[in-house]
C-alpha cells in the first residue's frame, strides 16, 4: 500500500496499495495517484498450472557466488537533494547493493542489483535477526522505510536489523521505466463506448512503450522472481531465516517468500491482505463496495464542515455535489490548473483520495473535490496542494517508472484477458453498480496487450503461523482478503481494526492496541491466543 522519514497521515495515491506512496505505508499514503490501488485483490482466476516452492529442485543452477557475496555498506545519500538519504543517514542506517541474476535459470548470465538499508540492532545481546520490509504497490520503494518502522517498533525495535529493500527494477534497484506520459494505467471508461475505445487505445499505447523500451527484461519482472531475491538478501546478510513486514502488496509478496522458501521466515506481519486466490491483473474488480463504503463516511465528514469546504450540509448532499462533478465531466473536461480532466480522470482522482480514515486526508479529498466543482463551467481553476500533485502523477511522465514497474510486475504474474469487449461488458455491468467507481475498477488495462508470463503463478503454502493485520473497511485491501487468508492458514491469527476506511494499519493509522499487538509479537514470536479485534480509537 508507497516516501520518507515517520508515517504521514496524508493520501495522495490512487492504488494500494493502490493509493499510496513511493514506498512502504508511509511512502505509500503519500503517493500520488494509483500506487495503492493496484494491490488490491480482485477477482479474475488465472487458469493456469501453479507453481510451488523453490529449494531442493535437482536441477536448480547454483546460486553460491550470489549467497556468498561480500556487501560494501556505505552511506544512503546519493547527493545534496536526497532527503530519503539524510533520514536513513540521521537513524544511522547503511546502504549496499546485492547483485542478483536477471534470470534466474541463467544465474552467469546477465546481473542487476537490488538496493538495500540496513538500521542494526542496538540490543545484541537478546538480537532476533533480520526484518525485511516491503510496502507494497507493487512497485513501490522501501528502502526509506527503516528508520519510521523501527520507531513504530519501539524498544523491540532494538532487537532487529531492520532492512529496507527496493524491489527489482524499482527505485535503486536497476529502476525500470517505460517512459510513459502518466504515473498509472488507471483510467476510467468514460461514459459510453466512444470513452471506453480511447482508455483501449490508452492502455495498448502503454504496453506498446513497455515492449519497445523494456522488452528485453520485463520477462523477469515478476513476484516469484522478486522473492528470489530476497533470499539471496537473507544469505548476504548471513541469516538462516528473516522476519519479514509486508504491506499491501507486500502481503502477497510475504506469502510467494513463504511459500517459494519454506523454514527460512521466522516472525511474519502481513498488513492488507491480499487474496492470493484473487491476485492478478485486475486487482481492483469487487472494490467499489469499499470505495462507496469510504466515499460515504468522508462525504458525512465533509458535510460536518460545511462552512469550511460548502459541498453541501449533509452525507447525500456531498455525495450528489461528487455526482454533479462526474456528469459535468462527462460532456465538458474540467480546466485545473494546466490540465484538461475529464470523466476518465474525474473519478480516478476521487478514488486516489480514499485510502486513508484521517482528518488531514479527508480535508485534501475536500479541497479537491471543491475545486474541481469551482471548474465546473469552464473556470480554469488552481488546484490546491493535493490536487496538484495528483494531476501532475496521472496527466505527466513524473511518476512513469513507478507505473511501468507496477504493470510490470502484474502483468509478468498473471494473465489477463485479451478480448476487449470482456471489459467492456464488465464495465456497463460494474456502472450499474456505481457509476463513479465501477468504470475505475473493472477498466482494461494494459496487460490485455502484454505478452504471456513466463511463469506460471504461485500455490500458496496451506498454513502459515503469521499475523494478519487488516481494517475491516479498507477500500483497497478488502477486509474479505484478510478473512480468506486467515481460513487458508488456520494456524495464524487476525488482527482487525474495527471502524476504520483504512488501508495500511500498523505505525500508519495510529491504533496503540494494534501496534502494540504487533510489538509484542514481534518481541516474543508468540502470536495471541485467539483473533484480536481492535476498535478504531475515539476522537
Amino acid at each position: 500500500m508507497t516516501a520518507s522519514s515517520s508515517p504521514t497521515t496524508t493520501s495522495t495515491a490512487v492504488t494500494g496499495t493502490a493509493a499510496t506512496g513511493t514506498a512502504g505505508p508511509r511512502r505509500r499514503v503519500s503517493r500520488t495517484a494509483a500506487g495503492a490501488a493496484l494491490c488490491l485483490a480482485g477477482a479474475l482466476t488465472v487458469p493456469v498450472a501453479p507453481a510451488a516452492a523453490e529449494p531442493g529442485r535437482a536441477s536448480a543452477p547454483s546460486l553460491a557466488r550470489y549467497h556468498d557475496q561480500h556487501l560494501d555498506w556505505r552511506s544512503c545519500v546519493l547527493g545534496p537533494d536526497d532527503e530519503t538519504g539524510r533520514e536513513l543517514q540521521q537513524a544511522g542506517a547503511r546502504c549496499a547493493d546485492v547483485t542478483v541474476p536477471l534470470n534466474y535459470e541463467d544465474p552467469d548470465g546477465r546481473t542487476i542489483t537490488v538496493a538495500i538499508s540496513r538500521i542494526r540492532a542496538t540490543d545484541t545481546a537478546h538480537r532476533v535477526g533480520a526484518l525485511l520490509l516491503n510496502g507494497g504497490g507493487p512497485g513501490g520503494q522501501t528502502i526509506g522505510d527503516p528508520p519510521w518502522i523501527r520507531t513504530t517498533m519501539k524498544q523491540v525495535g532494538e532487537r532487529y536489523d531492520v532492512v529496507g529493500v527496493d524491489p527489482r527494477f524499482v527505485g535503486r534497484s536497476t529502476p525500470l521505466d517505460c517512459h510513459w506520459p502518466t504515473g498509472s494505467f488507471i483510467r476510467g471508461a468514460g461514459k459510453d463506448r466512444a470513452g471506453f475505445d480511447r482508455a483501449v487505445g490508452f492502455a495498448r499505447e502503454l504496453a506498446d512503450r513497455c515492449a519497445r523500451t523494456q522488452g528485453d527484461v520485463l520477462p523477469y519482472v515478476t513476484t516469484r522472481n522478486t522473492a528470489r531475491d530476497m533470499d539471496i538478501v537473507r544469505a548476504a546478510l548471513g541469516e538462516r531465516r528473516i522476519s519479514y513486514l509486508g504491506y499491501s502488496y507486500g502481503t502477497y509478496l510475504g506469502q510467494v517468500y513463504a511459500t517459494m522458501f519454506p523454514g527460512r521466515t521466522d516472525r511474519v506481519v502481513l498488513d492488507g491482505l491480499v487474496d492470493p486466490g484473487r491476485y492478478h491483473p485486475r486487482l481492483l474488480r469487487g472494490t467499489a463496495p469499499a470505495n462507496r463504503h469510504a466515499l460515504e463516511g468522508w462525504a458525512a465528514w465533509a458535510a460536518a464542515r460545511d462552512t469550511t469546504y460548502r459541498l453541501g450540509r449533509t452525507r447525500s448532499a456531498v455525495l450528489a455535489t461528487v455526482d454533479g462533478i462526474r456528469t459535468a465531466a462527462e460532456h465538458t473536461p474540467l480546466r485545473i490548473g494546466g490540465h484538461r480532466v475529464d470523466a476518465h480522470l474525474v473519478p480516478v482522482a476521487v478514488f486516489a483520495g480514499l485510502s486513508q480514515d484521517n482528518d488531514t486526508a479527508y480535508a485534501d479529498l475536500a479541497r479537491a473535490v471543491r475545486d474541481m466543482r469551482r471548474a465546473v463551467g469552464g473556470r480554469t481553476v488552481t488546484p490546491s496542494p493535493w490536487l496538484a500533485e495528483t494531476l501532475d502523477f496521472l496527466l505527466t511522465g513524473s511518476g512513469s517508472a513507478y507505473g511501468s514497474v507496477q504493470t510490470a510486475i502484474l502483468c509478468g504474474d498473471a494473465s489477463a484477458p485479451r478480448s476487449p469487449e470482456t471489459y467492456w461488458r464488465d464495465v456497463r455491468r460494474a456502472r450499474e453498480q456505481d457509476p463513479l467507481f465501477g468504470p475505475v475498477t473493472d477498466n482494461i488495462g494494459p496487460c490485455a496487450f502484454w505478452n504471456p508470463p513466463r511463469e506460471q503463478p504461485t500455490t500458496i503454502r496451506s498454513d502459515l503461523p503469521a499475523l494478519l493485520v487488516n481494517a475491516t473497511g479498507d477500500p483497497r485491501t478488502v477486509y474479505r482478503n484478510a478473512r480468506t487468508v486467515r481460513h487458508m492458514w488456520p494456524s495464524s491469527r487476525l488482527l482487525t481494526l474495527r471502524g476504520a476506511d483504512q488501508h495500511a494499519v500498523y505505525g500508519v493509522f495510529g491504533s496503540p492496541c494494534v501496534d502494540t499487538t504487533v510489538n509484542a509479537y514481534l518481541a516474543t514470536g508468540r502470536l495471541p491466543d485467539t483473533d484480536i479485534t481492535c476498535e478504531r480509537p475515539a476522537g
